[in-house]
């Protein structure tokens, strides 16, 4: 079962995520609310894949997949952006982040993106 760690600071969003993502049979590896607390949890918990906001206290999504990717090469993060965040999508995957998903979520779509990207 691919596990996903659920990074975004608002804790409505993580539960829409979250709720999105069991209906589609995953596992939730843990929560994290900024990027920092995301890059400690991604090296405790080992998550196969990573749901990163764009915008967020402390450390943003941007630096969030810099570190994440400085530890771990072979991450496999999926930005999520509110529309209008065209251009730090585009940041994001140039710093290594394999998709993004855009909020409010559609369903079919994050299924999508996590199955593509870890290959199940």
């Amino acid at each position: 079962m691919t596990k996903v760690l659920v990074v975004d600071d608002a804790a409505f969003m993580r539960m829409m995520l979250k709720d999105i993502l069991l209906k589609g049979g995953f596992e939730i590896a843990g929560e994290a609310t900024n990027g920092a607390e995301a890059v400690r949890l991604y090296q405790e918990l080992k998550p196969d894949l990573v749901t990163m906001d764009i915008t967020m206290p402390e450390v943003d999504g941007l630096q969030g997949v810099e570190l994440i990717r400085k530890y771990d090469d072979k991450a496999k993060i999926i930005m999520c952006s509110a529309m209008g965040q065209r251009d730090f999508v585009i940041e994001a995957i140039k710093k290594g982040a394999l998709d993004f998903i855009v909020k409010p979520f559609d369903e079919g779509r994050v299924h999508e993106a996590i199955k593509k990207i870890s290959g199940r």
